[in-house]
């Protein structure tokens, strides 16, 4: 899994991207030679011990070291992205910690993994990229700042988000099954996929069997994708919805980055919600009087964060190094979507 290169002369940089199933690794060189990646499990550790998270990067870090014959110490920089980072305040301090204790020394930058994503979507730069995974949210950098907008949520918030469609979706179905809407593809893909005996069982299986589950919820996103392939008109219309709910979060980070009027704002994407053409075409056109250049995403969110550890110690990779990591994101990663 590894192709070991002398890691002298334009430095070796870091990235992880840590997730709700998995976490990723990568090393590479500021001339855009990739040493090594490793995987390691999810390093989510709300609602467990924060002690998840060094475990973790001990595991991947010394994998991904091991494999490239690169020492911790001879990192020049690293950047760790982890699920859930700033949203419980008083835990900052100790995740940002954790990763020196890992290294050995001080060289390297923590923050939530939606800087990874962007970073891998538009190659670290000044630009805005929508995430929508199992939530949704937007992260954007112009000129050495960087702005989070959306996220606050399943309950309240994550417009566009797979969660998001699933819960239309369920609502959908239900409406079919009372006759409130007229019943199309949707109905019968969703009975099949969970093996309902009668519709109402839906009611067992999400409320009482999985008792709302985040992850299993918004799984269903995928059936009301395929309902919508199949000419289901709710199902499309829940989808194009998205597509505007996720454009909305684009303009607002734009208007919010402060650039200039005029200025022409790269943007990307990323996540699992944007494999639906419905939705990509509600979000292109939503966005068509925007000063924006739409741009499809170049490279998984563990390269992003390799680029930004690159980027943190004032060390950019150059733009022709970046557009060859293209190769290693299609041959030699696996897993490299953010959701």
């Amino acid at each position: 899994m590894s192709s070991i290169s002398d890691p002298r002369g334009p430095g070796v940089f870091l990235g992880v991207d840590g997730g709700g199933t998995k976490t990723a690794f990568a090393l590479l060189t500021g001339d855009g030679r990739l040493l090594a990646t490793a995987l390691a499990p999810s390093s989510y550790y709300l609602g467990q011990s924060i002690d998840l998270v060094e475990d973790v990067l001990r595991s991947g870090i010394g994998a991904v070291c091991g494999h490239a014959d690169v020492p911790p110490e001879q990192i020049s920089h690293a950047f760790v992205a982890l699920p859930g980072y700033g949203e419980v305040s008083s835990d900052v301090e100790t995740l940002d910690a954790i990763p020196g204790r890992v290294l050995g020394h001080q060289r390297y930058g923590c923050d939530n993994d939606m800087v990874a994503a962007w970073a891998g979507s538009l190659g670290a730069v000044d630009g805005v990229n929508v995430i929508a995974g199992t939530g949704s949210m937007t992260y954007g950098e112009h000129d050495g700042r960087g702005l989070r907008v959306g996220g606050w949520g399943e309950l309240f918030d994550d417009e566009g988000s797979a969660y998001w469609i699933a819960i239309r979706g369920l609502g959908a179905f239900a409406k079919m099954s009372d006759g409130r809407l007229p019943a199309g593809p949707l109905r019968e893909r969703m009975a099949t996929h969970l093996q309902l005996a009668t519709d109402l069982d839906l009611v067992d299986v999400v409320v009482n069997r999985w008792r709302g589950d985040r992850a299993r919820v918004a799984a269903l996103a995928h059936v009301i994708t395929a309902a919508a392939a199949d000419g289901d008109d709710a199902c499309a219309r829940i989808l194009r919805e998205a597509g505007r709910a996720l454009a909305d979060l684009v303009t607002a980070t734009v208007a919010r980055l402060g650039y200039a009027p005029g200025d022409v704002v790269p943007v990307s994407w990323s996540g699992g919600v944007f494999t639906s053409e419905e939705v990509r075409a509600a979000f292109r056109e939503h966005l068509l009087d925007t000063p924006v250049d739409l741009r499809d995403p170049l490279l998984p969110p563990v390269l992003g964060a390799a680029l930004y550890a690159a980027r943190l110690a004032g060390r950019p990779l150059s733009p022709e190094a970046v557009d060859g990591l293209q190769a290693y994101a299609t041959t030699v990663l696996q897993g490299g979507s953010h959701e």
